[in-house]
């Protein structure tokens, strides 16, 4: 398994080269957006809204982190919510079976931290009524209004391994606002994700009625963000494997 794992970054770095898987699936990117083809998914019954791709490498990252606390900006229907609950469960279970003893699911500490401008009420009765709902913490407001802040803040501190998902308002300014904000909580080794960075590389016209676009959106925060904080890398080995992603040059682990 270890020469499996090996092979991973040459098969990579050729992939990449590939003009015949690059550029289809930046075609396929293009078209999928506009047929709302992420909006076909759910995770243990809830609207995910990610690409399958992007589900398989938080999977991976969530393995590699085991982070004690993950940190997401933008709730919608509560899907990636109960996904990354269910993966710390999992995390539970591995480390309940590693060490001989019974799981008790009631005394984890690891948890999710949801923070969403409007946390619809069928969403909220959904979410609180789901087997995973003990480890989600929601918390309603502006991601980039102080006092949500704070409250996150406080909420975070104790944390060892944190990891932080950015997929709320898709604007520049937001985002950048959002890594300021939140980045800092990663923990060494571990990442920052920032969705829906191929706003930048769709075509000109793709959003009419959105206030986000080609040069104000996730990407551009994040280049101008990492101008001024060497303390994180873009990890372009994870969506030049996946291909199919919202998230290019929006896998960011912090390194120092």
């Amino acid at each position: 398994m270890s020469q499996f794992k090996d092979d991973i970054p040459n098969r990579v770095a050729q992939m990449r080269k590939n003009a015949a898987l690059t550029e289809p699936g930046l075609a396929f990117l293009r078209a999928s957006a506009v047929a709302e083809y992420s909006y076909n998914y759910h995770w243990m019954d809830r609207p995910i809204i990610q690409y399958p791709q992007d589900v398989m490498a938080m999977q991976e990252l969530i393995w590699e982190v085991k982070p004690d606390l993950i940190v997401e900006m933008g709730i919608a229907h509560g899907g990636s919510l109960i996904f990354s609950a269910s993966m710390l469960a999992l995390l539970d279970m591995c480390d309940a079976i590693e060490a001989g003893t019974t799981l008790d699911p009631r005394a984890s500490n690891r948890k999710v931290l949801g923070v969403d401008i409007d946390v619809r009420a069928h969403n909220r009765t959904a979410i609180e009524a789901h087997p995973m709902a003990s480890r989600i913490q929601m918390i309603e407001g502006s991601s980039i209004a102080d006092d949500i802040i704070a409250q996150v803040h406080e909420a975070a501190a104790g944390y060892e391994r944190v990891l932080v998902c950015l997929d709320s308002n898709h604007t520049h300014d937001h985002v950048r606002a959002e890594l300021e904000a939140y980045a800092p909580l990663t923990s060494v080794g571990s990442y920052c994700v920032v969705f829906d960075t191929l706003i930048e590389d769709m075509d000109d016209d793709a959003y009419p009625d959105r206030p986000w676009g080609k040069g104000d959106n996730p990407k551009t925060a994040v280049w101008d963000y990492l101008e001024s904080h060497p303390e994180f890398e873009i990890q372009k080995d994870i969506a030049d494997k996946l291909q199919i992603t919202v998230a290019h040059d929006g896998y960011l682990k912090r390194v120092s």
